[in-house]
């Protein structure tokens, strides 16, 4: 087990000195920039981004700290091999989905538990936890946009993780939490579960979102972060026929004068690179699917096509 009683122990693996450590960390506030971004459902979240030595500090620490503690195999998100397919997967083709959302999570993440779950104090000296806890908190909470928030975030979870799994396991319903979306599902009343996990969030400071709970039963559409798992795992066919329609524009006019004509100033090249990073999704969670394989072809020789240099009028044949 690796220790860190010492600070110069600490403060080596890091690669700062502790004069920079300490000094970030006594006016961190300072380190960072608010920035709003859009939310699906509409209006905008507020994100807090570390400047170029705090993210550097704590990218660090994400990298060097925090893989040595544990994290639930119900956590999908922010870990080697977490995708919203594998927290879909166990939910196919059950009686009854149900959906729960932790309300403001990384805002109720806050200083006490980070020090105490992400920084415990059997492997820390009690500075050395408090000057970690600090670097990785923003205003005493998780800032969303830290390098370190979403690992802290499934480590502070953990306990909570296995409680709901052993619980959900004696009932034989399967559980997995991305990030703050929980998803239970198999042939079993809703209630007694919400009002477990509810008593369980409640230890740590944490409450459900209730108007983004729901409870789905076969017959009608069960959607798992953004996959389809009534019979098998899928894409929603909206999504893939938003695709069909940019590649039909594509082949019919170019990119580029697709782009030109509804007004959008991005670069073919990159809008290209995000068709294909929609193509690929969608084979990642249908890989037999022969239509998106074809578009993926065609995308691939396009973005081919738009990385060659264009040629002057004197070059012209």
């Amino acid at each position: 087990m690796i220790i860190y009683r010492e600070f110069s122990s600490l403060s080596r693996d890091l690669g700062f000195s502790g004069r920079t450590l300490y000094g970030v960390s006594h006016a961190v506030t300072k380190h960072y920039r608010p920035v709003r971004i859009p939310k699906r459902g509409g209006g905008t979240r507020e994100l807090h981004i570390p400047d170029p030595l705090l993210k550097a500090i704590q990218t660090r620490i994400a990298e060097t700290l925090l893989p040595l503690e544990e994290i639930s195999p119900c956590a999908s998100a922010y870990r080697p091999g977490g995708s919203t397919k594998r927290n879909a997967l166990p939910h196919v083709g059950r009686q009854t989905v149900l959906k729960l959302d932790i309300s403001g999570f990384f805002d109720h993440i806050t200083y006490p538990l980070v020090k105490k779950k992400a920084f415990p104090a059997s492997r820390y000296s009690e500075s050395n936890r408090v000057l970690l806890a600090m670097l990785c908190v923003y205003k005493d909470s998780l800032p969303q946009g830290a390098p370190t928030s979403p690992a802290i975030s499934n480590i502070v979870m953990k306990d909570f993780d296995d409680a709901v799994w052993r619980y959900c396991a004696a009932r034989e319903i399967a559980y997995t939490r991305y990030c703050d979306d929980m998803t239970f599902s198999g042939d079993f009343d809703p209630a007694p579960l919400i009002a477990f996990v509810k008593a369980r969030l409640k230890k740590m400071g944490l409450f459900l979102n209730e108007k983004k709970t729901a409870v789905l039963r076969q017959g009608r559409r069960q959607q798992v972060t953004g996959v389809i798992v009534n019979e098998r795992p899928g894409v929603p066919a909206e999504y893939k026929r938003a695709i069909r329609q940019e590649v039909h524009y594509c082949e019919k006019y170019g990119a580029a004068d697709h782009l030109s004509f509804r007004g959008d100033p991005t670069p073919p090249a990159d809008y290209l690179m995000s068709l294909m990073g929609r193509v690929n999704y969608v084979l990642s969670i249908e890989p037999q699917n022969e239509e998106m394989r074809g578009y993926k072809t065609l995308v691939a020789a396009w973005l081919k096509e738009a990385a060659q240099p264009k040629k002057t009028p004197e070059e012209q044949p």
